[in-house]
């Protein structure tokens, strides 16, 4: 196995920490080597709040991962959520000073690296800057301006906004767990990249991701992302309402969620009964069923209604900006039982449930391709692509310059706003790893 073609996504979500090792196979498809698997010790909310249990957790996972895989790792790519993120859209243009030369990919980054300046309140920092549409001297949507001519080069931006501590801490627990960071991405983001279809960009749609601790929401339309945003709830919280509204312990209740739990009370009969053994000898616990889907019921509607006022917010509403592609549900929260209904039920709109498996290897097995997967196989995709970026083949020897004019042509086709991105994420993790090496 070539180990140059290995990458590592590293997904540190609220209930579980997972290490995915994998590399592209002759059909551009991921193949999945290893996954190592933790229990989340150290992380409330998408927030580290405790750094000692979050390593050691990370290092169960990596060590699970190496085990499986027969690979050794030393780089990984991580997601961020969390509460304390927030996004915002910010317009921003610079004059050039050569209108007669064509806009090059130098003039996007220097107007994205222009964005990165900007002034964010006390304690936040930017994490991504992600270009929507362009304007070159006042002509509006424009996707790629690269290769026309103009002096006024603008846009429109999405910024995703994070605690600098937050942010710093990860970092953190990723150094100290023997590991140097490649990459850091906003996991609704990594999410989307796994299980939707461009079919689906283009023609809009919002993408839940209910996790253990936050239900992150990204939405897109026209193949741009328009709007992302982390709620602080997640699957735990139901898990919790189950503990206190049943008088059951932790681990009991989340059985009771996954083996019984259903999100629609319409479905279970009062005669429906599940007996928990009672602690220490007590006598056991008998709970109706229906009971159980009315507890679950009350959070879910909670949770789905604060994700469709943000979706509201958004502009859904509006024929311009209407989703035809409706809701698509992940994470492993999108396991419990007639939640897609409940969905389309609240929310009015087409849901359907999404597997990472459209990009993954045809022998991959079942369970890697679970909901519960999607943001580390998202993550997983972003280092292989991050990889591929900095490995730079050498240009074919050109012996006419038309050919060269067209294989520069054909160049600026493929670096598309995506490189430009990355570019610019690539200098961020750069410079934060310097902060982390002097820390």
């Amino acid at each position: 196995m070539n180990k140059s073609n290995i990458s590592v996504g590293l997904d540190i979500g609220t209930t579980k920490i997972v290490a995915m090792v994998g590399n592209k196979n002759e059909f551009n498809k991921v193949e999945i080597l290893g996954i190592g698997k933790s229990k989340s010790l150290g992380v409330h909310r998408g927030v580290v709040n405790n750094i000692t249990q979050t390593i050691q957790s990370i290092q169960q996972a990596i060590e699970e991962a190496k085990t499986i895989s027969g690979e050794e790792i030393d780089e990984v790519v991580v997601g961020i959520a969390g509460q304390h993120i927030r996004s915002l859209q910010h317009s921003d243009y610079i004059t050039r000073s050569n209108p007669e030369d064509v806009i090059g990919q130098e003039d996007v980054e220097l107007l994205i690296q222009q964005v990165y300046k900007l002034v964010m309140l006390p304690g936040e920092e930017i994490i991504h800057v992600l270009p929507q549409e362009f304007k070159v001297d006042g002509q509006a949507e424009i996707k790629e301006p690269i290769g026309m001519y103009g002096g006024r080069l603008e846009a429109n931006f999405h910024v995703v906004v994070g605690q600098v501590s937050s942010i710093k801490n990860i970092g953190r627990c990723i150094k100290s767990a023997g590991l140097s960071m490649g990459n850091i991405t906003l996991e609704p983001l990594a999410s989307s990249e796994a299980v939707l279809s461009q079919e689906e960009k283009e023609a809009g749609v919002a993408l839940i991701d209910i996790g253990g601790g936050t239900t992150d929401l990204a939405i897109f339309k026209d193949g741009i992302i328009r709007h992302t945003a982390v709620i602080p709830f997640g699957g735990n919280v139901i898990t919790e309402d189950i503990k206190e509204g049943c008088s059951i312990i932790e681990k009991q209740a989340e059985l009771l969620k996954v083996k019984f739990g259903s999100a629609w009370p319409g479905e279970n009969r009062d005669s429906e009964i599940v007996s928990i053994p009672g602690l220490r000898g007590r006598d056991p616990k008998e709970i109706s069923l229906k009971t159980l889907s009315k507890i679950i019921n009350a959070r879910v509607v909670e949770i789905i209604e604060q994700v469709y006022l943000e979706i509201k917010n958004y502009g859904h509403d509006e024929q311009k900006k209407k989703l035809i592609g409706g809701v698509v549900l992940t994470g492993g929260g999108s396991q419990l039982k007639h939640l897609k209904q409940l969905v389309e039920y609240i929310t009015g709109m087409d849901t359907r449930i999404g597997y990472p498996s459209e990009h993954l290897a045809g022998d991959t097995e079942s369970s890697e391709t679970s909901p519960m997967y999607a943001t580390a196989v998202g993550l997983l995709m972003n280092a292989l692509e991050h990889k591929k970026a900095v490995v730079h083949e050498e240009p074919p020897a050109v012996e006419n310059e038309v050919e060269s004019h067209k294989i520069e042509g054909l160049k600026l086709e493929k670096n598309n706003i995506s490189s430009s991105r990355s570019t610019i994420l690539e200098r961020w993790v750069e410079k934060f790893k310097i902060f982390l090496d002097n820390a």
